[in-house]
């Protein structure tokens, strides 16, 4: 299997979650009554949260081997200031873009608490002001996913790949998640 495809699979595990536990809320139950059973209070929303530090983990662990396989043995070689500061640009936008879901939204909104029964009041200030912006924490990612690559890989010929890929899923997941 190829670089890509190992990175293609294990970032996808992310966003098919994300899709059925959005689709299918309910089948978090059993795994609540098991932290129960093991005296781990929780419920879906803190699974969702432990879920997304671990998807991120788990993302990290893909750019950072991706880095090591295709910068041949360097991780990170200074791209040019100006290709520096576009990077950092992004960055910096996605980043404020996902604090501000974050703070609009708290910690039960990102994590689904509406599909688990959560009152989640409904909000049109920023980031979601923007009728054109229909996801701004995933808009957030893909721009910091796009500047990180930018800053870690420009111009090597597969800066854009993963950036691209995590593009599309992004897109897809925000399409299939009710």
């Amino acid at each position: 299997m190829t670089t890509f495809a190992v990175a293609a699979v294990l970032l996808s595990l992310e966003r098919v979650f994300y899709v059925w536990v959005s689709r299918r809320p309910d089948s978090l139950a059993p795994a609540v009554e098991a932290l129960a059973a093991w005296g781990i209070a929780a419920d879906r929303v803190d699974l969702l949260r432990w879920a997304f530090y671990a998807f991120k983990v788990l993302q990290a662990a893909v750019f950072a081997g991706w880095f090591i396989a295709f910068g041949q043995g360097q991780v990170w070689t200074p791209p040019a200031p100006a290709v520096l500061t576009a990077a950092a640009v992004l960055m910096s936008i996605g980043q404020f873009l996902n604090f501000s879901v974050f703070y609009r939204l708290g910690s039960v909104g990102v994590f689904y608490g509406v599909h688990f029964g959560y009152a989640v009041p409904w909000t049109r200030a920023f980031p979601f002001s923007f009728p054109w912006l229909k996801h701004p924490q995933y808009a957030g990612t893909v721009l910091s996913i796009w500047g990180l690559f930018l800053a870690a890989r420009y111009p090597a010929p597969d800066w854009w790949a993963l950036p691209l890929l995590e593009t599309v899923y992004y897109g897809i997941g925000a399409r299939l998640e009710k």
